[in-house]
């Protein structure tokens, strides 16, 4: 039997939420029938340029987290810097187009910079199916937005600036359903997967695939409230190391998540990415601490106002905070709130009212059901136009390097 369509995924190995989200929709669209390719933005550029934008990233996070919160700010409030940025990718355009296969009827992005080669493809006929994107983040920062893109996916409560003029569909996160489906696991067991105590309050320190942030610092004042720290390094060896001893709980590369949110008793997180919403979805409640610069305080700050998370704000406000999530159990969805000033969430239809007459807010879609139908009402893209290899390559693949210190949300996990 005939599949219905093939669709290209695009993300980036930058950190690990992007590609993380990019794989659940592949997955889920591969259950529909689809054919599915990904394609990972940076394997256009020569393997060391690859790596070198990858690596310079991770450094600057690493660093210099005051000079990356600064070209956070400076991109969310200058359209000249997002126009720069598309202007240093330009060279990549035909690079992207001819990786996209003439029976493909639909292009995903889970990535930011990928909206800025895609959509002025699409704006200028040369790509012809749609384009839809998944923001990974609850801000919705301007490298997202490109014109051409049709449709900004976005989860609940994410917010935008207000005079974005895009098409927006609210839907659930695009998280592994394991997360959701074992709210039947036996704690104890789940404890003694990852050889941790039977008793006490575990606290799950995470801080990404790279182990970015004041992680010791934070595991140390974890401690201090009384609670265990249990500290998921990622791909870090060196922060393992470093903060691994007798009676600690740490670990690396864990590719079981659900079943150690299952074993631990709440979540303290620094970023507001993927692992919160996976947390959110396994129904354990989030301290977001620490928070890393630009994305993660961002993230933190509309995840605190919609009574997702709590954020403690110092060591003095950490050990009542947890005392609270602990106490009161995971947050209920909160009703739909107006956004804050200079920002503006998704443009729904009137939501109905609740029993209390609060405003409940949209209700989320389904994601992959968008990609689906998106895919199936459009027709193939054809093969590329033919032509040279631009002479702006070599140019390309010098400011690539420019172009990833400019990289302002994050994907980490």
């Amino acid at each position: 039997m005939a599949h219905p369509g093939r669709i290209v995924v695009v993300s980036a190995d930058i950190g690990a939420g992007h590609d993380r989200a990019a794989d659940e929709l592949a997955e889920r669209l591969r259950g529909r029938g689809f054919q599915v390719d990904r394609l990972n933005l940076l394997h256009l550029l020569p393997g060391p340029v690859h790596r070198a934008v990858r690596e310079t990233y991770r450094g600057v996070l690493h660093r210099l987290p005051r000079g990356y919160h600064l070209l956070f700010r400076l991109t969310s409030r200058s359209r000249v810097s997002v126009r720069a940025i598309r202007a240093l990718l330009r060279p990549f355009r035909t690079r992207i187009r001819r990786r996209i296969p003439p029976d493909t009827r639909a292009v995903v992005t889970t990535y930011p910079f990928a909206n800025q080669l895609l959509g002025p493809l699409r704006r200028g006929g040369r790509l012809r199916v749609p384009i839809l994107t998944y923001v990974t983040d609850f801000v919705v920062h301007p490298t997202w937005l490109a014109p051409g893109v049709d449709v900004y996916c976005t989860v609940r409560h994410a917010e935008l600036q207000r005079d974005a003029d895009v098409d927006v569909a609210v839907v659930e996160p695009l998280v592994s359903r394991a997360f959701a489906g074992g709210a039947g696991l036996d704690r104890r067991r789940a404890r003694e997967r990852f050889g941790l105590p039977h008793d006490g309050v575990l606290a799950l320190v995470v801080a990404g695939s790279w182990g970015v942030g004041e992680v010791a610092a934070t595991v140390a004042e974890v401690g201090a409230t009384g609670a265990r720290a249990v500290v998921v390094c990622g791909r870090n060896g060196s922060l393992r190391r470093r903060l691994s001893g007798p009676g600690r709980h740490v670990l690396g590369w864990v590719d079981d998540m659900p079943t150690l949110m299952r074993a631990v008793d709440v979540v303290v997180e620094n970023a507001g990415g993927l692992t919160c919403q996976e947390a959110l979805a396994a129904g354990v409640p989030v301290v977001t601490y620490r928070p890393l610069p630009g994305h993660g305080r961002a993230n933190a700050d509309v995840l605190a106002r919609s009574g997702l998370t709590r954020w403690a704000g110092s060591p003095e406000q950490l050990g009542p905070v947890l005392a609270a999530v602990l106490d009161a159990g995971p947050p209920p969805p909160p009703p739909h709130r107006a956004p804050p000033p200079g920002t503006a969430g998704p443009r729904p239809d009137p939501a109905p009212e609740d029993p209390a007459g609060a405003r409940a807010g949209p209700v989320p879609e389904d994601a992959v059901r968008l990609v689906a139908e998106a895919a199936r009402r459009a027709a193939p893209a054809g093969p590329a136009e033919p032509g040279r290899r631009p002479l702006l390559d070599p140019v390309g693949d010098a400011v690539a390097v420019v172009a990833a210190l400019l990289q302002s949300t994050g994907g980490l996990r």
